[in-house]
Formats: C-alpha cells, structure tokens, sequence
C-alpha cells in the first residue's frame, strides 16, 4: 500500500471523487496490455491501427496512476516472443515507440515521473535506445510515479541473465553460494530495488500471465477484463482499483 503521508490534498480528492479509500491503493499496478490485434479486427482496421488506438490508452492510464497517487506502473510493452511477428508490423512498433518516448518526454516532466526500462537491450534500434535513454537521463531526479516500461522482455530471460550473472560471481570469487537467498536474486534481477507488483491487470479477457514478472507477481492480486487494450480507460482502471480494495491479502498467512 502507498505511504499515505505522500498523498496531495488534490490527489486525496480525487481519490474520493471517484470512490477509492487512499488506504486500500495499490502501490505498484502493472498491466499485460493486451488486445491491440483484435480491437482492430474486429473494427476491420489493420492491426497496425490497434497499436495506435492503444497509446492513446497508455497517456490515459499514466496521467490517472498520476493523479491517483499510485507509486509505480509498469507496462509490459513488448515481450522476447514478439519478435516472432511480422517485419512490417515490428518496425511499425519500433517507429511508435520511439515517437512515443519523445513525445511523452514534456509530459514526463510535467508530471514529476521517474521513467525506467525493464528487459534486453541488445536487440532494440539504437534510435529507440537514444530515446529511452534520453527519457531515464532527464527524469533520473523526479521524485513522482515509477513509469517502467517492460520492452524486448520475458520473465524467464531475466530469470536466466540473473542466474549468470549470479554464476559469474560465485565463479570470480565475489559471491558465496550459501549466501544465495531471496534478497540476493531480487538484487540480480532487471527490477533490483523496486516493490513487487500488488495488482496485476490484463486486457482482453485472457486468463494468462505471458511470461511477465514471474518472479515478482508471486503475491500480485490478478484482475483480468474483456476490455482490449484500446477500449481500456480510467474508468476501467477505477474499477480495478475497487476491486483490488475489497480483497482481503494473506501473502500465504491465515484470516485472524
């Protein structure tokens, strides 16, 4: 849950505006964005145009986990499977993201966002990584929302690359085995020094996590729609948010 302490009055405002009890927030939302394809087709649009539709729902979900107070999003953008789509349909991605980092920069900084990356680097255009690097360097000493952008990730390549990067310290010296433990992996992974995400939304009524934060959903509550990721709103957020308000968390313990 957020430090309260860090709420606004216009922010506890709008909490109360659209319902929400500051106490029962979410810290960290992450969304498996889904759907873009399927809004298309079924409109009769290329798929590209999903992908288009759907940014529009990134600003709208970003500048409402603004104003609501939440402490991290994270938005699973473009998984390691996705390279498997067509070249036409990935460059189009690659050109959407790009544009988007740059736009969205003014709004970074209005906002007061503190913008991060998750996943692999290596296969990403350097135009995109100018942008992405532009977007960390700018907003490094913003103090407001986590944005984390999950981009060329999957839950198990990061689990692989902190193994190695584990092994390389055992075999260099640096590292006992017997000191592994769970800190020790968190610390080795892409998220190393951010909460574990508390709601875990997806779009477009799938019932799957899609090798997304395997290791940090371990106590997430899930919160699926039928909604496709362009249709997704504020609305359908607050929704969510509600939802996850009602739930009780054990995090494995039993009811008092």
């Amino acid at each position: 849950m957020p430090a309260l302490t860090h709420l606004k009055p216009d922010t506890l405002q709008r909490l109360a505006d659209v319902g929400l009890d500051p106490a029962r927030l979410p810290a960290h939302v992450a969304i498996i964005m889904d759907g873009n394809g399927r809004w298309a087709k079924l409109r009769g649009f290329p798929r590209i145009e999903g992908h288009r539709r759907g940014v529009h729902s990134v600003r709208a979900t970003v500048e409402e986990c603004c104003r609501l107070g939440i402490e991290q999003l994270t938005l699973y953008c473009l998984s390691v499977e996705n390279w498997k789509r067509p070249a036409e349909e990935l460059g189009f991605l690659m050109t959407l993201l790009r544009e988007y980092l740059r736009d969205e920069r003014a709004e970074i900084m209005e906002q007061n966002i503190r913008f991060c990356m998750i996943g692999r680097r290596a296969d990403l255009p350097d135009e995109v990584l100018a942008e992405l690097d532009e977007n960390i360097r700018v907003s490094r000493d913003n103090t407001g929302m986590v944005l984390c952008l999950a981009i060329n990730y999957g839950g198990r390549t990061e689990l692989v690359d902190a193994v190695r990067n584990l092994a390389e310290q055992v075999r260099a010296g640096k590292l006992d085995p017997e000191q592994i433990d769970e800190t020790v992996i968190h610390n080795a992974l892409y998220t190393a020094g951010m909460s574990d995400p508390d709601l875990l939304i997806r779009t477009a009524g799938e019932m799957r996590v899609s090798n997304f934060l395997l290791w940090q959903i371990s106590y997430a509550e899930l919160w699926v729609t039928e909604q496709c990721w362009p249709e997704f709103d504020k609305t359908t957020l607050h929704q969510a948010l509600r939802e996850f308000a009602g739930r009780e968390r054990r995090f494995g313990g039993l009811k008092d």
